[in-house]
């Protein structure tokens, strides 16, 4: 699908101009990405969520070294690309978190922290989803799957990127037909239960400080003060790095 007709279809749902070319940019890179589940099979689904494609996020906090964001009601994508306009407009000195509720739908977290390595910033990023893990052992739901993304500036002007689920495969997956939701687990096999604190772990630490109505999401941003990459990417001798094209 050509980015104009992203942007049509879009338009139809009742997005503006500006965001309809947001939603458009992260899922065509999700699709050049090789990553067709956050990609275009999401522009019908946003359809069936109970979001207002006009609602905006808003900043209700804003010290130097902590923000607190509401998405009150917006699509969460929207939300991040606000927030992170924000951070690179007006970076930290050193180090701030920024703790977004009513954060969701976010897409490939990746996407995110890629944009803010890109402006020469550190940045971690994980958020919560709807409870679809449960323990290797059994029971109900209790975490999303809850992905976590570092992103790392380098002066090569290639970032490194890594974007983790803590689950085997995702919601998107599901949508696209290529998993069900039994297969929504957690990662690891015999090991799963490794993936599975990590969700349940990074379940209570957003809800802990977004709280737990909804889903949301805590980013990290600093200013480096190493650039490891260039040296990392000698040392691989031409192995891919995390979020190498």
């Amino acid at each position: 699908m050509a980015r104009e007709d992203v942007l049509a279809r879009l338009a139809e749902l009742g997005f503006s101009e500006d965001d309809a070319g947001v939603l458009a940019d992260h899922f065509l890179d999700a699709e050049r990405r090789g990553k067709p589940s956050h990609g275009l099979v999401r522009v019908e689904w946003l359809a069936s969520q109970s979001r207002d494609p006009r609602a905006s996020a808003r900043r209700v906090v804003a010290e130097p070294a902590f923000e607190r964001w509401d998405g009150n009601g917006a699509f969460g994508y929207l939300t991040l690309a606000a927030i992170c306009d924000a951070q690179l407009a007006s970076p930290p000195a050193r180090v701030r978190i920024v703790v977004a509720s009513d954060a969701f739908p976010l897409g490939m977290l990746g996407y995110w922290v890629r944009q803010l390595a890109s402006g020469g910033l550190v940045a971690l990023l994980t958020s919560t989803s709807p409870r679809r893990l449960g323990s290797p052992e059994g029971g109900p739901p209790l975490a999303g799957t809850n992905p976590l993304a570092i992103g790392i500036p380098s002066s090569d002007g290639r970032p490194l990127v890594a974007d983790v689920s803590m689950g085997r495969v995702t919601h998107g997956d599901v949508l696209l037909g290529r998993a069900t939701d039994a297969d929504l687990v957690p990662f690891g096999g015999e090991q799963a239960h490794k993936a599975f604190a990590l969700a349940v772990g990074l379940q209570a630490f957003v809800e802990a400080l977004a709280g737990g109505d909804s889903p949301g999401a805590v980013l990290l941003v600093a200013q480096p003060s190493a650039d490891p990459v260039p040296a990392l990417r000698a040392l691989a001798a031409g192995v891919r790095l995390p979020g190498d094209s």
